[in-house]
């Protein structure tokens, strides 16, 4: 297991939601303390005051430009706050369009997903998924990129918005992870290019992602290929990983081999669920060195009344007691609850039918 972490510019600009803030000289910022020193030697030099030497005039002027640098202080505070929720909401509307929220239930199937920040303020993290109802079936991605910040956020915008494409495009779970190296490969090389201008053939090789691919077909059937990620979570009356098998290598340093192993997980019963999750989940640790008990948590999860949004919160809220905190990396939890039997397409036309029950021991 690999771990690691239409129009004009103004017509785009008021259809993303306002107008374009104004733009500001850096020299801007820099005014109050500009105007505080130029206060300073103005008394200095030119008021009378400045010249007398006796104590209670030494400690009224002391007073007044203690005051006076308070309130400078107390302003710049204020300017640099509002600068930094400006930036927090802009980038968290950036993080927003990348990883849209999941829609509620999508083709027989509930979805409930939450994400974890290693910082409270921190809004652009490296962790990513997306679930589509494709004509092939439901098809899922959870993934992470190494590192955090701008650059993690760019990639997670390639790799979702390859995804979003080859989803419906390619008839096999293969081909979209064929899709999305291809993509991930070319964004590597274009950043290469600017950020080693000097040396452009020099591949990002620190720059891989963890990435899982899942199809959920109209009888329930599981397929999956996995590039270095956690393997899911089975939830019926245990906890029970989706597949042991080794997976690939993460997307990026490694090419993908001739022969992409697709794994066939058995199906997906009315009432069971699915947990997926990235390895800041697994690796979360408590105050003492101890390892977040995933198993044991689903399995309690599992045991109780189930909806995909009480379990996503569950693991939630159980991840922070365990860390007394934010977790040491971000993570993410995905949550795909069959609640109903899923439709079979009919075979040449008439209404749909339902498959027949499947034995529940897999």
């Amino acid at each position: 297991m690999f771990r690691t972490k239409p129009g004009s510019r103004a017509s785009r600009s008021r259809a993303a939601g306002g107008t374009r803030p104004p733009r500001h000289h850096p020299l801007v910022s820099l005014a109050p303390a500009l105007l505080w020193g130029a206060a300073v030697l103005g008394y200095k030099y030119a008021c009378p005051l400045a010249r007398r030497d006796d104590l209670p005039t030494r400690i009224g002027t002391s007073a007044v430009l203690l005051v006076a640098g308070a309130l400078l202080i107390l302003l710049i505070r204020r300017s640099l706050l509002r600068e930094l929720r400006r930036i927090d909401e802009v980038a968290g509307a950036a993080q927003g369009v990348v990883l849209r929220p999941l829609p509620a239930r999508l083709d027989g199937l509930a979805l409930a997903a939450r994400r974890f920040s290693a910082h409270p303020a921190a809004t652009v993290g490296g962790d990513l998924y997306e679930a589509v109802a494709t004509d092939h079936g439901v098809r899922v991605v959870i993934g992470d990129v190494r590192g955090s910040g701008l650059n993690a956020l760019g990639t997670v915008a390639t790799v979702l918005g390859s995804f979003r494409e080859a989803a419906h495009d390619e008839p096999a779970l293969g081909g979209v992870l064929r899709r999305l190296d291809r993509t991930l490969t070319r964004e590597l090389v274009r950043r290469a290019r600017l950020e080693h201008p000097a040396d452009p053939e020099n591949p990002l090789v620190e720059e891989f992602v963890t990435l899982l691919l899942l199809e959920i077909r109209r009888d329930g059937t599981l397929l999956t290929v996995n590039c270095g990620h956690p393997w899911p979570h089975l939830l019926s009356a245990d906890a029970e990983p989706l597949c042991r098998a080794d997976p690939l290598p993460p997307l990026g340093p490694f090419p993908l081999p001739a022969d992409l192993p697709l794994r066939h997980c058995g199906r997906l019963l009315p009432g069971q669920a699915l947990v997926l999750h990235t390895d800041g989940i697994e690796d979360a640790r408590d105050p003492s060195g101890r390892f977040f008990p995933l198993v044991d948590t689903l399995r309690r999860v599992a045991s109780g009344p189930f909806t995909a949004q009480t379990a996503a919160s569950d693991i939630r809220s159980a991840l922070v007691a365990h860390s007394q905190g934010p977790p040491g990396d971000d993570a993410a939890v995905l949550v795909l609850h069959a609640e109903r039997a899923r439709t079979v397409p009919p075979q040449g036309g008439g209404r749909e039918r339902r498959p027949a029950p499947a034995p529940s021991a897999q």
